[in-house]
């Protein structure tokens, strides 16, 4: 199977494209043509994971991770290769969240606001390419999705040297260069706080959602202003026009629309979920209009739920505050049911997950205060079932997962790291 043809099912999996025509002028047709080509192809399971960690000291570089995930592979859960970032304290965060057709993947620092963008053509021998900072005036870009062309557009959090807000979003294409960008203003909302945080291309719809939550308000970093974000912005993607910005209507315990942060696509290619740090989940309704609007549609118990998977009619949520990963099967969007969850230890907290279409598995970068370690899990695409992957363990090991602490990494550093993004890839 070619990358490209890996890559299209993986989209597929996951929701992210569509059957139907799409709109007019809605740059869709692309993928729809590649999509169409490959619906009778079926996917074969992930061989590598690619994971972008952070040096906990800080005293040597960042770098991204390649680890041997063929199922049958005697080297099942090892690190093979690393890569240096070549910079240091960047906080590494969020990556792609599937692999590109190119096998550019962007990566991103978001302390040192730099995408770096490595080459992963060869799983053995991994490259940076490139890297850049700000971009068109704006500044610290923090989540990454691809446009049909392979261009990609990334949410860019504040702009000028201030980091203030509102930021924006910027098309670029694989080595950096700008081909648009527009502003996150809203003249209606002169109050509200814009930080585009992550984003959900919906080319059918001719739409794209983003969420908003601010980076910097956790880490004490400069620029823009403080508050709780609520907001939601619906753009239409031929002209990155911002059509409405919504707040987030209370769930039952008052603040589950506080701190947007993931927006998904699911199954349909039409219907856009968003989740909050606050652990609720909102349904954007009338997308297709002028004047879209969110409903409160479910809760996770406690806070800081975070990067979700789609699979099928499945919604795959990490809930940190009940060391769980759950099930929610949003077949009816309006009324999510919980279908199935896995708990970890005490001391794990579930924060970013990304899904091998092939293998209908599931990678977990745990951010608990415990080691610092990646699990899997696999997910029934029937029934939507959880389970740990017992066998992906380090060797000797006692405990499912693999641990990103006493290394010495194939690039010479030793020292513990901590895992965020992570991809699966051919």
């Amino acid at each position: 199977m070619t990358r490209t043809e890996w890559v299209v099912i993986g989209l597929l999996a996951a929701g992210c494209a569509r059957q139907e025509p799409a709109a007019p002028g809605s740059r869709a047709g692309p993928a729809e043509g590649a999509a169409e080509a490959a619906r009778s192809t079926v996917a074969e399971p992930a061989t590598h994971l690619y994971v972008w960690a952070g040096d906990l000291d800080r005293a040597d570089f960042d770098f991204l991770a390649v680890l041997d995930v063929a199922p049958e592979s005697p080297r099942y859960g090892e690190v093979i290769a690393t890569v240096p970032a070549g910079a240091r304290g960047t906080m590494p965060h969020h990556t792609e969240h599937r692999m590109p057709a190119s096998g550019h993947l962007f990566a991103n620092g978001f302390m040192a606001g730099t995408t770096f963008v490595f080459d992963l053509e060869d799983p053995a021998a991994p490259r940076l390419l490139t890297s850049f900072g700000g971009l068109d005036g704006y500044t610290h870009p923090h989540s990454y999705e691809r446009l049909p062309d392979g261009t990609v557009l990334a949410t860019f959090q504040g702009r000028g040297p201030g980091n203030e807000d509102p930021g924006g979003l910027v098309e670029v294409d694989e080595v950096g260069r700008v081909v648009r960008s527009a502003s996150a203003a809203d003249p209606g909302f002169p109050r509200a706080i814009l930080r585009p945080y992550s984003l959900a291309i919906v080319p059918a719809l001719d739409r794209v959602v983003t969420t908003s939550y601010d980076m910097g308000e956790d880490m004490g970093f400069r620029g823009g202003r403080r508050g709780r974000t609520r907001h939601v912005q619906v753009w239409r993607l031929s002209d990155l026009r911002v059509i409405e910005t919504i707040g987030l209507p209370p769930g039952p315990s008052g603040y589950e629309g506080e701190q947007p942060g993931e927006s998904r696509v699911l199954a349909d290619g039409a219907t856009v979920l968003v989740s909050t740090f606050a652990c609720g989940l909102y349904r954007i309704v009338g997308l297709d209009g002028e004047e879209p609007r969110a409903e409160f549609v479910h809760s996770f118990e406690g806070g800081g739920c975070a990067v979700p998977v789609v699979v099928g009619r499945y919604w795959v949520e990490p809930v940190p505050s009940a060391h769980a990963v759950v099930s929610l099967d949003v077949s009816d969007p309006s009324a999510p049911r919980e279908v199935s969850r896995v708990t970890l230890g005490s001391r794990s907290f579930p924060h970013w997950l990304a899904l091998d279409p092939g293998g209908f598995r599931i990678v977990i970068a745990d951010r608990g205060d415990g080691e610092p370690r990646l699990y899997l899990v696999k997910i029934d695409p029937e029934t939507g079932e959880l389970s740990i992957d017992e066998t992906f363990r380090d060797a000797g090991s006692d405990r499912a997962g693999v641990s990103f602490s006493g290394r010495r990494w194939p690039h010479g550093d030793p020292g513990p790291a901590k895992p965020h993004g992570a991809v699966f890839g051919p």
